[in-house]
C-alpha cells in the first residue's frame, strides 16, 4: 500500500507564492510517474501538472510559466513551485503517484489565493 502526504498549502494574497510537497511512503522504489491535480469549488478535479521518473514534465495551459514541478534525487518526493497565485487558483491539491498501472492519491491540501 502506497500513503502519499501532501503538506505546505495555506491562505496567500495573489501574487505570492506557495511550495507544495508530496511524499511516497513507499520503501525503495519510486513511482513512474507523479502528478499534481487540484479541485475548485463546484468543479471538477483537474491536471495541474505531472512529471515523469525521467524528469519529463507537462503543465495545464493556465498555470504554464508560473508553476514548476519537480522531483527530488529519491523520486518519491515531488514538489510544486506556485508563484504569480491567482484567486482562480483557489482550490485542493491532490498528489498522485502511479505505481505499475495503479494510482494512488493523497488526501489534499488546501490553497487559498486571496483578492
Amino acid at each position: 500500500q502506497v500513503q502519499l502526504v501532501e503538506s505546505g498549502g495555506g491562505l496567500v494574497q495573489a501574487g505570492g507564492s506557495l511550495r507544495l510537497s508530496c511524499a511516497a511512503s513507499r520503501n525503495y522504489v519510486s513511482p513512474n510517474s507523479m502528478a499534481w491535480y487540484r479541485q475548485a469549488p463546484g468543479k471538477q478535479r483537474e491536471l495541474v501538472a505531472g512529471i515523469t521518473r525521467g524528469g519529463s514534465t507537462d503543465y495545464a495551459d493556465s498555470v504554464k510559466d508560473r508553476f514548476t514541478i519537480s522531483r527530488d534525487n529519491t523520486g518519491k518526493t515531488m514538489y510544486l513551485q506556485m508563484n504569480s497565485l491567482k484567486p482562480e487558483d483557489t482550490a485542493v491539491y491532490f498528489c498522485k503517484a502511479i505505481y505499475g498501472g495503479t494510482d494512488y492519491w493523497g488526501k489534499g491540501t488546501l490553497v487559498t489565493v486571496s483578492s
